[in-house]
């Protein structure tokens, strides 16, 4: 027999070995599927939940057609600002490589529910002509119900908590009476503060801020601009204010949320939590199932078999356990990922999540088996004739 061959025979009897040590006790053989399957399971959403919370923090962001930002000096998110002059948006107009720049507001609102009560709500105010930023997946309602005065959006995943029924609800928005006119579907905040969508006129009626002022000043480039040069321009000619590219004000915005607060950290920390539960869940099962068959992998020492070999079956019960686990641990995971879809808090379960978790699942059941290994290396082959 070559050696090729006779690699994949041995190959093939690990494998089965190890499966019929595994299914020789259905019983045990389930609690170290369910054990593995939980780890995966929970590891799944506590990632997934790290992944919805960023998203969310960097929502608004994110959908914002903006080439560039101009924020206030020191601003660490986009939910929390202070105000800019106004000057500073025509300054930013001037600039060359700048091909149109607006204002945007972004202010914390009392909104008085028609039943009663107040919530804290997140009222965002854009141009509504050049629609760089503002609401998106409208699914009631249109944009252009937007341009009435004093109308505003809400998304239908707080419509219960702001006490709007229906589109046309009257509500009050510090003291001033709004209409919601349209709802949006899955727009979520890191604060969990509603978001309230409207017209830059109407957001600066409803908050009374000053003509004068606004939060943000946004704009895109002109084609064959140098976005790093342009920006460079924008801050030497802003020097009261920070200057950053959509994608470095989201970062700076997800990285204050998710690691200055700390709320980031305590989910990671739960992720590995997770993976240490299941490491020692599954270190026990499998470890007992190969102190179970020892006079089995005694019989194989003493009919000559190699280490290596013993290697292979123990191992090879790590990946059948590792694969058979994973499957229903990631199939329930993206269940209640797609469930939270209607709800407040977002899981996200993507693609390269589950596949990734799969390389985890294995290296865990894989370092779970090392500590079975040693015991069956330590047996003696003179066990077998032993009564």
């Amino acid at each position: 027999m070559k050696r090729g061959q006779a690699y994949r025979w041995g190959m093939g009897m690990a494998g089965l070995l190890a499966w019929r040590n595994l299914a020789h006790d259905r019983s045990r053989f389930v609690v170290t599927l369910v054990g593995i399957s939980f780890a995966v399971v929970l590891i799944a959403m506590q990632l997934g939940l790290f992944l919805g919370f960023s998203d969310s923090a960097t929502n608004v962001i994110r959908h914002t057609r903006a080439d560039f930002w101009v924020v206030p000096k020191g601003s660490r998110n986009f939910e929390i600002t202070m105000p800019l002059n106004e000057r500073e948006l025509y300054l930013a107009r001037s600039v060359p490589g700048v091909a149109h720049a607006e204002a945007l507001l972004v202010q914390f609102a009392i909104w008085k529910k028609p039943g009663g009560g107040d919530e804290s709500v997140l009222l965002v105010g854009s141009d509504l002509n050049t629609g760089l930023a503002g609401p998106w997946n409208i699914v009631a309602g249109h944009l252009e119900d937007l341009r009435r005065p004093d109308t505003v959006m809400i998304d239908r995943l707080f419509a219960e908590t702001l006490g709007v029924g229906a589109l046309g609800t009257t509500v009050e928005i510090r003291d001033q009476r709004a209409r919601v006119v349209g709802f949006t579907q899955g727009i979520r905040s890191f604060t969990t503060n509603p978001w309230v969508f409207a017209s830059y006129r109407t957001a600066q009626h409803l908050t009374q801020f000053a003509e004068s002022e606004t939060n943000y000043v946004i704009g895109t480039f002109e084609p064959g601009a140098d976005p790093v040069r342009v920006r460079d321009a924008l801050a030497r000619i802003l020097p009261r204010t920070d200057v950053d590219l959509s994608e470095q004000f989201a970062a700076r915005t997800r990285d204050y949320w998710m690691f200055a607060t700390g709320a980031g950290a305590s989910v990671l920390v739960s992720a590995v939590l997770g993976l240490l539960v299941g490491m020692v869940i599954v270190a026990q099962v499998l470890y007992a199932t190969t102190v179970d068959h020892l006079p089995e992998f005694g019989t194989l020492r003493a009919m000559g078999a190699p280490r290596a070999f013993i290697y292979k079956v123990i191992l090879s019960q790590a990946v059948i356990s590792a694969t058979l686990g994973h499957l229903p641990g990631i199939a329930v995971s993206l269940l209640l990922a797609k469930a939270s879809a209607s709800g407040a808090a977002l899981v996200l379960v993507p693609p390269s999540l589950a596949i990734g978790l799969f390389g985890v699942t294995l290296v865990m059941c894989v370092l779970a088996s090392v500590i079975s290994i040693r015991k069956a290396m330590d047996i003696d082959p003179a066990m077998v004739f032993q009564r």
